[in-house]
């Protein structure tokens, strides 16, 4: 690191004043007084970190995450958690929005947000929060060629972060492990070098949890790892730490299956290791300012990962691997240690949270609060416990994933330069009871001629839902 860290979040604290911070009309004291009352919250964001190396979630022996696992013990640890669209971009932009990757327009990597969108940034400062952003973006248009296409994003495409703004659109374009440059609401750069990514990022959120916050604060850290550099080709943890997992657990799913997690596994063990390490120093310094009780700290993924075994890279299927995310809720609100297990999504993330904080939710959002799950036991059994996925970029694909089932089809081309087709052909399915790895593809099996026809009824409703045209969808001939 190329300065002291204790002078560099210490120092002129008073004067680090949020760039870009919109210019607030004064309060009255009662105003002031239901600010305070509102919840901070905090969503932190790791990128392509899968859900079976939470250690709390009980099925890896090599993982460490005590900080994550101690959130999990205080809050609420959502075990059946999956993204809605397994790419970077999409993923962000259905968290934000609570649409689906095809209404955000956002369904493919290196596409822009739909500004008109309300989101949770949006909703929560009409209510008195500041919205802040420290990370990667990865919503707005890029080519990889220009600085405002890669780095800095305009404030018009902040998509409602309008306070403190420290980020790049492409983290993983203007940053490697250990230097490169994010900017300031501005366009100014904030450079580092000599100090490993994570905890770069995470000296930024403390040095904005160290100052005075005026209003409650929403804060998003959108980290990139353990998510590979891609130009290097490769996850890449703190310096020394693969050593320690050179001959670490390997999931159950990946063992039968080529692909480079050979090589990988160990950087990205020590990667998942420094997300919890930085989840664990912002924990102690919500602490150490009076926050933690009136905090609501999230947790969650993108989408998560499987080196290369099921396509040519690390997601964009619909596997376990590349759907199921971590996600805990700790905070006012979810308090006390709870494994909630029923099927949820990305999409209703931001009506938990603005609920949590008292906002209307609002009416074109897709998703729905999951409060009801956590103390009520009639909102659990009436849980639908189906979630739509659309695929782009590997194929032009949608699925139903269900507790007991995962149902695919895709379009018969191959073509990937569409947002959606009306000609599907049956492609994937998976008995999660019986399966949990998904080793065998029951797609086209007769005798489970009964199974895919009634979820092939669910998604085409559930793409109604999503604004999708009906589709045809073609029976799998590969079995007699």
């Amino acid at each position: 690191m190329t300065v002291d860290r204790r002078n560099f979040l210490l120092g002129g604290v008073a004067a680090a004043a949020h760039v870009g911070m919109a210019t607030a009309l004064p309060e009255t004291k009662i105003q002031a007084a239901a600010h305070r009352n509102k919840p901070n919250i905090i969503l932190y964001h790791s990128d392509q970190f899968r859900w079976d190396f939470l250690g709390a979630n009980g099925l890896n022996s090599s993982t460490r995450t005590p900080n994550l696992d101690a959130m999990a013990a205080r809050g609420k640890n959502f075990t059946h958690a999956i993204t809605n669209q397994p790419v970077c971009a999409p993923s962000r932009s259905v968290l934000l929005t609570s649409r689906f990757a095809t209404e955000t327009g956002v369904w493919r990597n290196g596409l822009s947000l739909n500004h008109e969108l309300p989101t949770i940034a949006t909703e929560l400062r009409k209510a008195g929060y500041t919205a802040n952003y420290i990370g990667k973006w990865h919503l707005t248009a890029n080519s990889g060629a220009a600085k405002d296409e890669t780095g800095f994003v305009k404030p018009e495409h902040r998509g409602g972060f309008q306070d403190l703004w420290e980020a790049s659109n492409v983290l993983e374009f203007t940053t490697h492990p250990y230097e490169g440059t994010i900017y300031s609401g501005d366009g100014s750069e904030i450079k580092f070098k000599d100090e490993y990514r994570v905890d770069f990022l995470t000296d930024r959120a403390e040095r904005f949890l160290r100052q005075k916050q005026e209003k409650p604060f929403f804060l998003m850290i959108s980290q990139l790892e353990p998510h590979q550099q891609n130009d290097m080709n490769r996850m890449v943890g703190p310096n020394g730490s693969a050593a320690r997992f050179i001959n670490a657990h390997v999931p159950q799913d990946l063992r039968n299956f080529p692909g480079d997690w050979h090589q990988q596994l160990p950087d990205y063990y020590g990667a998942i290791e420094s997300i919890d390490a930085s989840v664990g120093r912002l924990r102690k310094v919500l602490q150490e300012e009076s926050l933690a009780e009136n905090t609501i700290f999230v947790f969650l993924s993108d989408h998560g990962c499987h080196f290369m075994t099921r396509n040519q890279e690390y997601k964009r299927s619909t596997h376990n691997s590349s759907l199921r995310v971590p996600l805990i809720i700790d905070g006012p609100g979810f308090e006390g240690a709870q494994q909630v297990p029923e099927l949820v999504g990305m999409t209703d993330i931001a009506p938990t949270l603005l609920q949590a904080a008292g906002v209307p939710v609002p009416e074109s959002w897709k998703g729905r609060s999951l409060m009801p799950l956590l103390n009520d036991a009639s909102a659990r059994e009436m849980w639908p416990n189906q979630q739509l996925v659309q695929i782009s970029e590997s194929m032009t694909g949608r699925a139903i994933c269900t507790r007991d089932w995962t149902y695919c089809v895709a379009d018969p081309t191959g073509a990937t330069g569409q947002p959606d087709s009306t000609n599907y052909h049956e492609y994937q399915m998976y008995d999660q009871r019986n399966d949990p790895y998904e080793l065998v593809n029951l797609a086209g099996r007769k005798e489970y001629r009964h199974v895919a026809d009634e979820l092939r009824g669910q998604l085409v409703k559930l793409m109604a839902d999503a604004g999708e045209a009906a589709p045809k969808i073609a029976d799998a001939k590969l079995y007699p």
